[in-house]
């Protein structure tokens, strides 16, 4: 068991902790972002960089998609729900088809049975 002077999460010899010892930040600017809930986001980027800044940004605080301008967010996107085989047949076929088909294919079964 450790001694109850030790601090926590440090070893003997690592030395101060700071900026001296990770070296200077890089040039950056803070870019605000707005989801269609209000919520405010604000990542921090480079300015030393040859990126663009992005036109939309994830919203740290619900996940939807943030944009610059705070009257104007960004709207959320419906997800197309998943559809079955039977749901895509049912969009090119209608009813009486269905029934029609059935048919044919029930005759064709007791056409190869004999009955």
């Amino acid at each position: 068991m450790a001694s109850g002077s030790a601090i926590r999460g440090t070893r003997v010899g690592s030395g101060p902790l700071g900026e001296s010892e990770r070296g200077e930040l890089a040039p950056r600017v803070r870019v605000p972002y707005w989801c269609v809930a209000g919520h405010e986001t604000v990542p921090r980027f480079s300015t030393d960089a040859d990126t663009e800044i992005p036109l939309e940004w994830e919203c740290s605080t619900c996940g939807l998609p943030a944009g610059l301008d705070k009257d104007d967010p960004p709207q959320v996107v419906k997800a197309i729900p998943y559809k079955t085989h039977l749901a895509y047949v049912k969009e090119r076929r209608t009813d009486e088809d269905g029934v029609a088909l059935l048919d044919e294919a029930l005759a064709n079964l007791r056409g190869r049975r004999g009955g």
